[in-house]
């Protein structure tokens, strides 16, 4: 079968136009398969069956490979083997009709609300890069924005009269939200006061959100500056940036607010998506009532 294997990445690359990164994972998939099977004495493609398959995805399973690792194998075995049927090479796939295993997903980080009030309350707002950090974690929170979209706006995209921002999604699709009282507040703050100290003299810069050079402030920036205040705010959670998403939406659908508005908000197009947040919602909600309720227990 090994002799197979140039063809089959000649293929990928001509006819499919693969980039080179997911050629390599292809190759090296498939690389692995081979030794695998191979050390079974299966050397020949037409001897290959569904339960060899089968075995070897169930080895990667009990390797701690993760779902992801294993559902990519699976892709590379099918492309495979429908090469070689394609080319006469075999007369029946083994693959056929096998799915992938559905990943296991890990419930989202949400922030308590008086964890957000830490968090938001630890920048220096005296200074021009606390003022800045100040309005980014209170405009981030107030509308579950994603991070990308954050550090992508231009000034213009924001309106802290009418209190609404512009922003475009991974598929470019334009939304405005709804901005909070207080991060208007401190966007203002900083557009008026504080992001002129950040922006060099010689410098046209349209974004919102500089850095210390006075250009766009990157995500891998934003990163940094969230981790730290995390560690300030004394949150033992280990956060990421879009976990001020997680907790907006969690916080909305807690306190009422209906999924349709909150999917809208964030910008998914299907509400599946969304449900993840009503679910955490429903089960704090269940924790309010056991611990208040004077006949809850």
């Amino acid at each position: 079968m090994k002799s197979y294997l140039q063809p089959f990445m000649q293929y990928l690359s001509g006819d499919k136009g693969l980039s080179p990164s997911t050629l390599e994972s292809y190759g090296r998939d498939i690389s692995q398969f081979l030794e695998f099977t191979e050390e079974r004495g299966l050397d020949a493609a037409e001897d290959i069956r569904r339960t060899h398959i089968m075995l070897y995805l169930g080895a990667l399973r009990g390797a701690g490979k993760a779902a992801a690792t294993v559902n990519r194998n699976t892709v590379s075995l099918r492309a495979y083997f429908h090469f070689l049927l394609k080319e006469r090479l075999i007369v029946q796939d083994p693959t056929l009709d096998m799915e992938a295993i559905k990943p296991s997903h890990k419930p989202p980080v949400i922030l308590s609300i008086a964890e957000i009030e830490r968090l938001l309350a630890a920048p220096d707002e005296a200074a021009p890069q606390g003022m800045r950090d100040k309005a980014m974690l209170e405009l981030l929170y107030a509308t579950g924005i994603r991070v990308t979209e954050l550090i992508s706006m231009n000034v213009e995209d924001v309106n802290t009269s009418l209190r609404f921002a512009r922003c475009s999604g991974a598929s470019g699709k334009e939304r405005v939200v709804p901005i909070g009282v207080i991060a208007a507040d401190c966007v203002a703050r900083y557009t008026s006061g504080m992001r002129d100290k950040l922006l060099r003299a010689s410098r046209e810069e349209p974004a919102l959100f500089l850095n210390s050079l006075g250009g766009r402030l990157t995500r891998q920036g934003f990163w940094k500056i969230i981790k730290k205040y995390a560690r300030e705010a004394q949150i033992e959670q280990d956060i990421t940036p879009h976990t001020l998403r997680h907790s907006f939406a969690a916080h909305l659908l807690e306190g009422g607010a209906d999924l349709r508005s909150v999917q809208q908000m964030l910008g998914h197009s299907d509400s599946s998506t969304t449900q993840i947040y009503s679910g955490i919602a429903r089960k704090n909600m269940k924790e309010v009532y056991e611990n208040h309720h004077p006949r809850a227990k």
